[in-house]
């Protein structure tokens, strides 16, 4: 002991802010994993198993909007149309589409009664299309309780829609759900994108369970056809490319109102992400409407990421140091907090990667931990090119 104190006593004030500034960076990041990330994972565990009578569940219309996607509404459709629910109905507005979109719906409504679909001529607004579909949808919507998925996705289960009408029972305006993505083709960075989906719904879900939610993603999320109107549709977002749904709900949702549902049967999936390029389409939308949030969210998660970084940056300083001083005490120290992060961080996305069924991270945890900043920092750049020459 008298040697570790003596070690301490001859470090330089250089080692002494590196330390310390080492252990502030641990210990926020241990905070932000212990008390906000892992309550999915705390909230579903701790979850009672609600019976709930069919005459109390409330009637629920399933909105999809499709623009040239025939092939992935033929095959996902069958999924949202097969759901083991009382009273719904499914609406499709086909937003202009060039293909066999409306050759494919015709056909499915014969066989399924509960489908209905409309459309948007082609050459509407391109930037509030999505916009206009939806408020269409909503619309034609004969129920108060609007869910939403795209045509990309599809449900993991037969009881979907019944997990969401569930947790409408109990007096919610707004649900927020988790959507997963598959591969069936080898994709690119295939785990990162994995990863960086899983650390994405982490956030706002954990953020919606503590109170302060700020955003939904449309691929599995649903609201009050009332909240809708009583918020003047979705005019407050219109002229932003993109925001329908995770700006929209950064917009209308407070602690109040908001809920999530993170059962295995309210989960959504897409495989339709056949290259990096196409999730970098999807990431970018989200990061570019990213700078009109509302509220503290942004800042919150900012502070997490900037001390994510900053821990990563003063261990590589601290370790260099130490070893050119040949001050062991500080390497000790250094990597100690390294492994203790790295393990209760491992510990906690892949708990809460259980209860989603996503794959599970290992070592290469410390990889997409340090790419991640730099592609959405990049998608980022991409999204504001994109929409700056669209303008």
């Amino acid at each position: 002991m008298d040697i570790i104190f003596s070690y301490v006593e001859s470090f330089s004030l250089i080692e002494w802010v590196l330390s310390t500034a080492l252990l502030f960076c641990f210990l926020v990041q241990i905070l932000y994993s212990i008390v906000l990330f892992r309550k999915p994972q705390a909230h579903e565990k701790k979850r009672e198993e609600k019976i709930v009578e069919e005459s109390e569940l409330p009637s629920i219309s399933v909105i999809i909007t499709s623009k040239n996607n025939s092939f992935e509404l033929e095959k996902n459709l069958p999924y949202v149309l097969n759901q083991n629910y009382p009273k719904y109905e499914v609406i499709v507005v086909n937003s202009g589409s060039t293909d066999d979109t409306d050759v494919v719906l015709k056909a499915a409504e014969h066989k399924y009664p509960q489908l209905y679909h409309t459309f948007i001529p082609a050459g509407a607004d391109e930037v509030n299309e999505k916009k206009l579909a939806i408020t269409l949808g909503v619309k034609a919507a004969n129920n108060d309780i609007i869910l939403f998925t795209e045509s990309y996705c599809r449900p993991v289960s037969k009881n979907w829609i019944l997990e969401f009408g569930k947790e409408f029972t109990k007096g919610k305006d707004i649900i927020l759900g988790y959507s997963r993505v598959a591969f069936t083709t080898k994709v690119g960075l295939r785990n990162f994108i994995q990863y960086d989906n899983l650390i994405h719904h982490l956030k706002f879900l954990s953020l919606a369970i503590g109170g302060n939610p700020f955003m939904g993603i449309g691929r599995n999320m649903a609201y009050r056809k009332e909240l809708f109107f009583k918020n003047k549709g979705l005019s407050s977002v219109l002229g932003i490319d993109g925001g329908e749904d995770d700006l929209y709900i950064n917009r209308i949702s407070n602690k109040k109102n908001t809920g999530v549902v993170l059962s295995k049967d309210s989960i959504t999936e897409t495989d339709s992400i056949d290259s990096f390029s196409t999730w970098r389409s999807i990431k970018s939308k989200y990061l570019y409407t990213k700078q009109f949030y509302k509220g503290m969210a942004n800042l919150i998660l900012g502070f997490e990421t900037f001390t994510k970084q900053s821990f990563y940056l003063i261990l590589l300083i601290s370790i260099v140091c130490s070893v050119y001083f040949s001050n062991y005490l500080l390497l000790g120290f250094s990597l100690l907090l390294f492994i203790m992060r790295f393990i209760t961080q491992l510990l906690i996305i892949n708990k809460n990667s259980v209860y989603f069924d996503s794959k599970k991270i290992n070592i290469n945890l410390l990889f997409f931990e340090l790419i991640q900043p730099l592609s959405n920092f990049r998608f980022r750049k991409y999204a504001n090119r994109r929409n700056k020459f669209s303008k």
